[in-house]
């Protein structure tokens, strides 16, 4: 039986009022004050929610890279508008490195929205440069003797440009309360001294000495000698990050001079997370710091990680093919569930991105149209919500440089709004987010198996849905999947509910048989914006809500 797409109509009602961004209506009617304001407080308690709440997983929210400190940009005023249209945003604001004289000058980019942000009562985010790269700029520390310097010093005495995880712990504290201790952040704090939640967001992508080069370090070689085997490499390294790190974030946290602030922060670090590349190719473990003990170390050196879920402009990775990052993210749930053991409270994110860059040779949406096919925000949506929905982050954060402008890229913006509003705002959808458990395909094996340990050869790492239109296996990395999809069940047998994803990239396809493991095939109707699909055991009944 042929099955329409669920909230179709939704989503072009959606579409419409969300392509719409009004200002601030002064002053404000009784009911839209109340509406803000309850959206207010969702914002606020799904943001705070523990990650094993009795009532089930944190609903995501929206948030942004591009903070708008460029003219034109997705700056505060914007994003606090959006939440005043009923949208669910994580505001987040740009804070400039401790050494940047731009701030000054800039204060009516903070004060309003701030101020707006404090009277009701919202969690806020400060997106930055990497907070180390000051210990390889500045001159102060750059230039210090070799014994006390905080970058690598290699076998012959030279200083690297990268930080090292045996150097000096006491400087990554000086750094990090530099970063808050900042005359910006002490008018910040003036203005909403009693935050309930404050996160402070690094791109973290500062050069670093990787495992694989320590026999360079001089430092290595004093500590430890020469021998040991990678396993041994990679464990030290890790440790040595764990203690930089949250040296670094102690000095954040002591800089700041509110006990508002300081009570309520947290730190979060853009791809802190074990790598999406796990069993594609040979050298991934080059690029990893796995050890028997843990997968990697980063939910102990952060309170969260900000994973990649990327079409790189540079990769040949696309939207629709086994290197794509739908396949490439299903590696990703079994290192979430081990990153919450070893920190219970570690802050899931997910960075999206299209690869989309204009003015470069190597823009993805060009590189779509040469083979024939147009990547629209719909298209956009589809793919991002298939992440959503196989990982559950608790926020959902779209990179777009810095020049990157509202009236340029605002609609593929409003496609994750789009996403992330639909789960707050149908019960269903609400109810699967929480509680629903992720449907693992175990007829076939995920198809990156090169170099996995021992230890994760039977972990579930495959939850893309059988369909009739798969290509023949085995598949290669360039092999093109018509339709990508996933289920969750709630319940046991024989009153078990399903809610199946599914988005079609290159264009619609019509009466797909999705196989939905240990229960039976539905035929479905899939688009490239994402279909959402209800099942019910009972009767053997499908009903579309």
């Amino acid at each position: 039986m042929e099955i329409n797409c669920l909230f179709k109509w939704l989503g072009l009602v959606l579409l419409v009022i969300g392509s719409v961004v009004v200002p601030f209506r002064q002053p404000m009617d009784a009911s839209a004050a109340a509406d803000l304001k309850k959206t207010a407080h969702v914002i606020l308690h799904e943001s705070r929610l523990p990650n094993k709440a009795s009532e089930g997983y944190p609903l995501p929210l929206a948030a942004l890279w591009n903070t708008g400190w460029a003219p034109g940009g997705f700056g505060p005023e914007y994003q606090l508008e959006m939440i005043e249209q009923g949208h669910y945003l994580l505001p987040a604001f740009y804070l400039p490195a401790p050494w940047e004289s731009s701030w000054i000058g800039r204060m009516l980019y903070y004060e309003k929205a701030l101020k707006k942000a404090a009277l009701l009562q919202l969690p806020i985010s400060f997106v930055s440069t990497q907070w180390e790269r000051y210990l390889t700029v500045s001159p102060g520390y750059r230039f210090l003797p070799a014994q006390d310097n905080p970058n690598v010093v290699d076998r012959q005495g030279s200083i690297q440009t990268k930080v090292s995880p045996f150097g000096p712990v006491g400087h990554w504290y000086e750094v990090g309360k530099k970063w808050t201790s900042s005359p910006l952040l002490t008018r910040l704090q003036q203005w909403y001294p009693d935050p309930p939640q404050v996160l402070f967001v690094s791109n973290n992508e500062h050069d670093k000495l990787l495992w694989h080069e320590v026999e360079m370090s001089a430092r290595y070689r004093q500590l430890y000698g020469a021998g040991h085997d990678d396993a041994f490499k990679r464990k030290v390294v890790g440790d040595g990050w764990i203690g930089r790190y949250r040296a670094l974030q102690l000095g954040m946290r002591d800089g700041l001079g509110t006990s508002g602030w300081t009570a309520n922060v947290a730190f979060i670090g853009y791809e802190a997370f074990g790598t999406r590349a796990f069993g594609r190719w040979q050298e991934w473990v080059k690029y990893s710091l796995y050890t028997p003990e843990r997968f990697d170390p980063w939910p102990l050196a952060w309170d969260g990680g900000s994973v990649s879920y990327y079409v790189h402009n540079w990769s040949s990775n696309t939207d629709h093919t086994v290197m794509s990052p739908q396949i490439e993210a299903m590696n990703w749930v079994f290192m979430k569930e081990g990153a919450e053991q070893l920190n219970p409270d570690f802050r899931f994110e997910m960075s999206v991105w299209d690869g989309h860059e204009p003015t470069k040779s190597n823009d993805k949406r060009s590189h779509y149209r040469r083979t024939g096919s147009v990547f629209t925000p719909q298209r956009y949506e589809g793919y991002v919500q298939f992440g959503m929905w196989l990982l559950r982050p608790r926020v959902v954060r779209e990179f777009r440089n810095h020049l990157a402008t509202v009236a340029a890229d605002e609609p593929y913006f409003l496609a994750i709004v789009r996403a992330v509003d639909r789960v707050h705002d149908t019960a269903l959808l609400t109810s699967f987010w929480r509680k629903g458990r992720l449907v693992a395909n175990r007829r076939y094996p995920h198809p990156y198996q090169t170099a996995v340990p021992a230890a994760y050869k039977n972990m579930d790492r495959w939850f893309l849905l059988d369909t009739n239109l798969d290509p023949k296996r085995p598949w290669k990395l360039d092999t093109s999947l018509p339709v990508f999809s996933l289920a969750l069940v709630i319940g046991e047998k024989p009153n078990r509910q399903w809610l199946v994803y599914a988005h079609a990239p290159l264009g619609p396809q019509q009466a797909v048989k999705i196989s939905v493991p240990d229960y039976k095939t539905i035929t479905a109707d899939v688009t490239p914006a994402g279909c959402f699909y209800y099942l019910v055991e009972q009767n053997g009944m499908k009903r579309l809500i």
